[in-house]
């Protein structure tokens, strides 16, 4: 199950996500949305976990968790709209 993480600190990595949702279940990938020219994070992304019972505890725990002094923004992910 793909769980959508906003208001990530901009100083975050992918492998910060992994080993914070790690405390919850098993984590297949963790991907942070970076701006194409400066490389910078845009403060958000995604994290994939292998069993939507682990992706509904993480939601219960992290949504509202204040990470890296943000406090985390934790749903299910939408699917993506084609532009």
């Amino acid at each position: 199950m793909k769980l959508y993480v906003g208001n990530i600190n901009y100083n975050a990595s992918a492998e910060d996500l992994r080993e914070l949702f790690g405390t919850v279940g098993t984590v297949v990938e963790t991907l942070i949305i970076t701006d194409r020219e400066t490389g910078q994070s845009k403060g958000f992304g995604f994290v994939t976990m292998a069993d939507p019972a682990e992706a509904n505890a993480a939601i219960n725990k992290f949504h509202g968790y204040e990470f890296q002094r943000r406090r985390l923004v934790v749903e299910e992910a939408k699917a993506q709209t084609k532009r």
